[in-house]
């Protein structure tokens, strides 16, 4: 994979329909955004981070922000996020992606890196990713934390999804084409060491988002940079700071 250029595109939107502009909420004083961008920027084997966002009018704020922060920012459908994918992966010259969301802002580049490894390690498949707490109990993995979500494939396979995907679901999901389709387009799964699934560590709604920013509170002064391990050494020292978003928590 030394040969190929590895572009991480962030997906995010102002819109969000359960909280609103969570995009550029404050985390240690910077925008939400920032803090991703720059944390997917850490990972050693991604050559390149824009953030991928929709041309409606609410988003300006959002491209505003990127441009002062000098971060690239390609606009496009809003609800065809497929379509927005794969013309900033045409724009940017990408050779491998790694789609990540902006609703993950502890995403580790030591999990991107990994996962990239295995993509490496795995040239047979077509999709690789991040097992997380998104995923059920019953499908078997060893899942890192929810909000540590991230997929990668080739260029190539994403124009093969943009060209024959049909559905809504798949057209607004981006992966959903590839995923369904094992025989086609076979996968591999990168597991953490022990099951972490019953973290929530992503931001949909307000308890959410106090919690992410707490950790951020906690760990910054140690570095912008800090990973998974160090989150958890903070909840392991205060379990109650878990209990800040437990009702949203997945019961599988």
């Amino acid at each position: 994979m030394t040969d190929q250029r590895t572009t991480a595109l962030v997906q995010a939107r102002m819109g969000s329909s359960r909280l609103p502009g969570k995009v550029l909420e404050p985390l240690a004083g910077r925008p939400a955004i920032v803090q991703i961008v720059d944390r997917v920027r850490a990972a050693a084997n991604i050559d390149e981070v824009a953030v991928v966002t929709s041309h409606e009018a609410r988003d300006d704020v959002l491209a505003a922000v990127c441009e002062q922060a000098g971060i690239t920012c390609l606009r496009g459908h809003e609800t065809d996020v497929l379509d927005r994918y794969h013309q900033a992966a045409v724009s940017l010259g990408a050779d491998r992606l790694v789609r990540v969301t902006a609703d993950c802002p502890l995403i580790d580049p030591e999990v991107v890196d990994g996962l990239l490894e295995l993509a490496r390690e795995r040239p047979d498949a077509a999709y690789v990713a991040v097992a997380t707490g998104a995923v059920p109990r019953a499908a078997g993995y060893r899942r890192y934390p929810d909000g540590l979500d991230a997929e990668t494939f080739t260029a190539t396979t994403l124009a093969t999804a943009w060209e024959e995907a049909a559905a809504p679901f798949e057209r607004e999901h981006v992966t959903p084409f590839l995923w369904q389709r094992p025989d086609r387009f076979p996968s591999a799964v990168l597991e953490a060491d022990t099951d972490l699934g019953s973290e929530r560590w992503t931001v949909d709604y307000p308890a959410d988002l106090e919690f992410v920013r707490t950790v951020y509170d906690r760990l910054h002064e140690r570095g912008p940079l800090f990973g998974y391990r160090d989150v958890l050494a903070v909840l392991d020292a205060d379990p109650g700071l878990r209990a800040l978003n437990s009702t949203h928590r997945a019961t599988d």
